[in-house]
This record gives structure tokens, sequence and C-alpha cells, in this order.
């Protein structure tokens, strides 16, 4: 009960029960220090308050501008708290507002710049993780001589893989990769062993093994790559260093199993595409090195997760375009932030085209579906891209569905179709409608691209490269060899070789996308209103030469009212009279036009006739010398026995008298001199 009591008991303070010093209790009479009441006995005394007893009342802000310095210096103290080197960093900023203008001499800026690095001397660790004073070591590191910067990078060296993961601190890590030498480069991608697979996975570090391996050599980029193969690779360095660079043939070369390689590769894929990483050249390498060795089951699994993924739309900075051994010459562009599906973002490289491809080609028709209907309004864009035309490309002679290709992509190409005719790459999906896969327009890597497919998702009937298969079980003599050579160049020359995944006729798909759809009338148009231009223009000459000759198969046939009005239009040009040296080439002199109307002769009977009467019966001793002599002996050359009768009797008595060279004796004396 006792203790109950005790427990019970308030907290305030007794009075002391044992008398004072002397044995004598204090009077009843006296008050206690510091009150005012007075005593019974005597007078009232002053209130005399104690100096270490009285509290401070502090003075409360009553205007705006008091509550606004109030609430400011409570901000400073609290960052003072928490911050270790708050005054530094400010400090830092100052410099760095000085540092960073654009009218500042070098002089002044190298002295600044030594000076922030003079009171960040030691403490470089903690300021590269803040979000202000990174900026400012950036900024230093830029513009710092290189002496001061192997200081830094030396400080740096062994928390590098620790900053690469930091939010703030990864720009600085590419700042110092983008100004190292090749030793500090060489050193750091050394460094990255071991820890290539885990640093792709975590979504800040993952930059940083990219931007290494756009700096890398190519054995420097192999060692990142051969990391993602197999354990073995990963652990053991001296196994890195071999000349082979295809999977395969690392394979075969050191003795790996491939279950083993298959289901390492796995464990390193699964992760980045749950994650959405995947707008790395790295990863697309290792994709397409996967897709080589992956077994039926396991590369459909990677292309059924792939195609939702890419069309999904992230924020991409416009720097992220281009490589980082391309951003130190774009310093001075504007940056800008956009909306972009992430097919777009990965036809930055080669491998992000195959990896395209291939989940075109493989991909089911609601996967294709949706990968067009991704494309929407970034389709102008990807036809300039050098690899985004050839993905196109790909989309036109692979998906069936030519509604939607159509509504789509077509539409869209026909709103800048001059720009298109124009331009190098842009040209190219015109092209290949006009003239399927030829190799004149796509050179032989651009073919080997679209002609990719996965080994083991294709039929026996399709063969791995998804041309004509040949059965080599079965004796063939050499005229049936012949035969299929000839037969197999022509059908990839015509793309009429059956294509994985596809099951409408190309021919029927062709015509659909280019006379139906009315993109063909919109070419012809475009070709018409601007045919001086196209004829001295070194792209846009191609694209009017197959419109003029009908296209390959003689698609354009129904629309040859059009492009008869289209040989009427060059021969009125070409019938303008010769004009002088300042004023601009005529078309027969002309390096592009001349070239381009020379073949229109030989190859076009049509456009041959229409030219000769518009624009030179009676006037070829005029075009008979000089460079235009090639236009007017193209009439002899002709492989039509009309059009040679119908010049004949005007050429004849020109060669006769040696004014017009027969550019076959041309050679020949070329030869002999």
């Amino acid at each position: 009960m006792a203790a109950k009591e005790q427990l019970g008991q308030s907290k305030k303070r007794k009075r002391d029960s044992h008398p004072p010093e002397g044995g004598k209790k204090p009077p009843k009479n006296l008050t206690a220090k510091g009150s005012g009441k007075p005593s019974k006995t005597g007078e009232s005394k002053p209130f005399k308050p104690n100096k270490s007893d009285a509290v401070t009342k502090k003075k409360v802000p009553e205007t705006h501008r008091e509550r606004r310095l109030a609430a400011k210096e409570m901000a400073e103290a609290r960052k003072k708290k928490r911050k270790p080197h708050y005054s530094l960093e400010k400090e830092l900023a100052l410099l760095w507002e000085k540092m960073r203008r654009t009218n500042i001499g070098k002089e002044e800026k190298s002295k600044l710049i030594t000076e922030a690095l003079r009171k960040m001397n030691g403490k470089i660790l903690e300021i590269a993780s803040s979000h202000v004073s990174a900026r400012v070591l950036q900024t230093c590191i830029k513009y710092c001589s290189q002496a001061e910067r192997d200081v830094v990078f030396e400080e740096l060296k062994p928390h590098l893989l620790i900053l690469a993961r930091k939010k703030y601190a990864v720009h600085l890590v590419k700042k110092l990769l983008d100004n190292a030498t090749k030793k500090q480069l060489e050193w750091f991608i050394s460094s990255l062993h071991g820890h290539v697979a885990s640093l792709l996975r975590h979504t800040v570090g993952s930059a940083v093994v990219e931007h290494a391996f756009q700096l890398g050599n190519a054995s420097q980029k192999q060692g990142l790559l051969m990391e993602l193969y197999s354990t073995e690779l990963q652990l053991f360095k001296d196994l890195t260093r071999t000349n082979a660079s295809r999977l395969v043939d690392v394979i075969s070369k050191l003795g790996l199993q491939k279950t083993s390689v298959l289901q390492h590769m796995s464990s390193v894929i699964e992760p980045l595409l749950d994650k959405g990483i995947l707008d790395y050249s790295i990863v697309h390498t290792a994709l397409v090195e996967y897709f080589t060795i992956a077994d039926k089951t396991s590369a459909a699994d990677v292309i059924q997760q792939l195609s939702p993924l890419l069309v999904q739309e992230t924020v991409m900075d416009e720097d992220q375009q281009f490589p980082a051994s391309q951003l130190l010459k774009n310093k001075k562009r504007k940056r800008t932030k956009m909306l972009v599906p992430l097919l777009v973002r990965m036809m930055r490289t080669k491998d992000g085209l195959k990896v395209g491809v291939l989940c075109i080609k493989h991909g089911s028709a609601k996967e294709r579906k949706k990968i067009v209907k991704g494309m929407k309004d970034h389709v102008r864009k990807m036809a300039l891209d050098q690899y985004g035309s050839l993905l196109l490309i790909c989309i036109l002679s692979v998906v069936d569905d030519t509604k939607l290709v159509t509504k789509i992509v077509i539409r869209e190409l026909q709103t800048a179709m001059k720009e298109l005719i124009l331009d190098r790459n842009g040209r190219r999906p015109i092209l290949e409608l006009l003239h399927p896969r030829s190799p004149r327009y796509l050179n032989p890597d651009d073919l080997a691209c679209l002609n990719l497919t996965v080994p083991s998702l294709c039929s026996q009937s399709d063969g791995a490269d998804g041309s004509v298969n040949l059965d080599l079980n079965k004796e063939m003599d050499s005229s049936e060899v012949m035969m299929t050579d000839k037969n197999e160049s022509e059908s990839l020359s015509n793309e009429q070789h059956s294509i994985p995944g596809s099951k409408k006729d190309p021919s029927v798909r062709r015509r659909e996308l280019l006379v139906d759809s009315g993109l063909a009338e919109t070419i012809i148009e475009s070709c018409i209103e601007n045919v001086a231009e196209l004829l001295r223009s070194n792209f846009g000459r191609e694209v009017l030469y197959e419109v003029a000759v009908g296209g390959t198969d003689g698609i354009l046939t129904s629309l040859t009212e059009r492009v008869g009005a289209l040989h009427e239009s060059i021969a009125s040009i070409a019938s303008l009279p010769r004009k002088n040296e300042s004023e601009e080439e005529h078309v027969f002199e002309n390096f592009h036009s001349s070239r381009t109307i020379r073949k229109l002769i030989l190859d076009c009977p049509t456009f041959a006739a229409t030219l000769w009467r518009t624009a030179l019966e009676g006037k070829c001793e005029v075009w008979a010398q000089g460079h235009s002599c090639k236009i007017v002996s193209a009439y002899l050359e002709s492989s039509d026995p009309q059009v040679k009768e119908m010049a004949k009797s005007e050429l004849q008595p020109l060669e006769d008298r040696g004014i017009l060279k027969h550019p076959v004796s041309i050679h020949k004396q070329a030869k002999k001199g």
C-alpha cells in the first residue's frame, strides 16, 4: 500500500521539513523569495525579479515583411542543422552564378573555378551527392584544366560505382567520363567488371553503363557485353578477352554450355523488361544476341513481353537522341522534352532497329496492330531517320492490315510528300513501294536488317533469313541449280518470297498501299509540281525516275494519264533554250538531271518519244556537243527499235560528220589513252 501511495503521489515539490543550519526554523511571517506579498510584521517590499529566472518573450512579427523574414531565418536555421556544408554550398552557388555567365573572360572563369575547387578540396564526395553543389562541380570539371580534373578524379576514384547509383551524382560521373583520358576511361570500364548486370537493372546506374558503352572502343564494348552472356564470363575477367564478337562464336570458342548461357541471359533480360529499361544500345545488342540462341518458347515469350513496351510513351530529353560521343559537338542546342514511344527511341541504334524488325515479323496480328497504332504522329520523324525509315519499310512489307497501315502511316506520309522525296532517308519508304528491295536504294546492310529473323521461330518453309529455302538433301542437276539461283534472286529483288507471319500476297499488299490508298496520285502530283527541283536533286531524281517508268511490274498502269503528264512536264522543261553561265544550268547539262533523262530514254520508250517530239526534234545539233551529247546519243543506244528509227534520220548525219560521238567510241579512246 505504501508503494502504491508513493506511485500515486503528486509530482509537486514538497517543502523541505528539515531545519536549516543553526537549528532554527525560518519565521512564518517571511515571504518566499521573489513573491510580492507583504509579511505580517513588516512593510511590503518592491518586486525585484531575478534576471536568471526571467523568461524573455519573442517579438511577434506583425507585418507581412516581418513574417516573411522570420520564416526565412527559420528555414536557414533548419538547413544549417540538416546540412553540414550548407554555408559552403551557398558560397559555391554564388561562384557558380558568376562562372556560368557567357560574357565572362577565360582568365576570370579559370580563377573562379580554381577558387571553387579549393573550397571543395577534401569534401568532394559529400558535395557530389548534393542537388546544387553537384552542378557546380560539373561546371568545374567541364572548364577546368586537366591537372585539376585529375585531382578530382583521383579523389572520387574509389567511390565512382557508388556515385553511379545516386540521383544527382550520376550526372557528375558521366561528365567525368566525357572529359576522361584514355587511361581513366579504361580504368573505369575495367572497374565495372562484375557489376554490369546489376547496374543495368538500376534505374539510375544503367545510364552510366550505357555512357561507358558508347565512349568505349570495340574491345571495351565487347568486354561489357560479355558479362551479360554467362556466369563464367562475369566471374573470370580473362575469358572476356577474346576476338569473337558474336555470341554463337563465343560459345563455340570458349566451350560454354548453351543452356547455361541461355539461362543466365534470361535472368539478366527479364528484370530489364519488367522495369522497361530498353532504350540503351547495350540492351539492344544483348537482345539481338539472345535471339540467335534462344529456343522457340523463350524467344516467343521475350517478343510477347517486348511488344507492349514498344508503344509506351516516355518523357525524353532531345539530347538522348544522340550518342554520348556526339553530345560535346552539340553544346548550344536547346533542350526540349517530348513524349516519344519507346520504339522511336530504339531507332537510334542499328541493333534497336533489328529488335523492332523482329518484333514486327514474329509478333501476332494484335501486337502488330498495337505497334502501328503507337506510331501515330511519329511516322514523319521515323521516315526522316536512318533506321526509322527501314522500320517503316518492314511494316509496309509485313503487316497484312493495309487499312490500318493506310490510316496511320500512309496518311502521314502524304502530308509531307515533297520533304520526304527530297530527303536521303525519307524517300526510301516511297521507293520501297515503287521498286521493292532494290539494291540501288538499299545497301547490303540494310537488306540484311530487313531480312533478319529469329531462327527458332522460323518454320522450315520460310527459311532462316526469310528467303526461299533450298532442300539440300534433294539431288539436283546443274540446270536445276541455275534455275533455282535465278528464281531466288528474282524473288529477293521483287519481294515475292514468303515473309514470316504474313499471309497476304506481297503484290496485293503493295497495290493496296500504293495505288488503292491514293499515295501514288499524291507522289505523281508532287513530282509534276516540283519537276525542275527534283531533276536537279541527288535524291529526288530517283523517285522521279521510278514514277516516270511506271514503277516495277507496271504497278502504275492504272495511272497512265498522270504518268504521261509527268513526261510532258519533264519535256517542257527540257525544251527551254540554253541559258547564260550566270543563270541556272539547263537540265541537259546538269550533272543529276542529265543522267536521269538519259536513263529514262533508255528504259522508257514512251518518255523518249515525248522528249524527242517536244525538245529534241530539229535541235539535236545544238545539244550534240558538250555534256548534253550523252542524252542525244542515248537514242542510238536504246534497245527499242522504234526509238532508234525515230531519231536515226537526224542523228546519223551528225555522227557521220563527227559532231556527235558515240559513247562506245569515247570509252574506247579513254581506255587507249
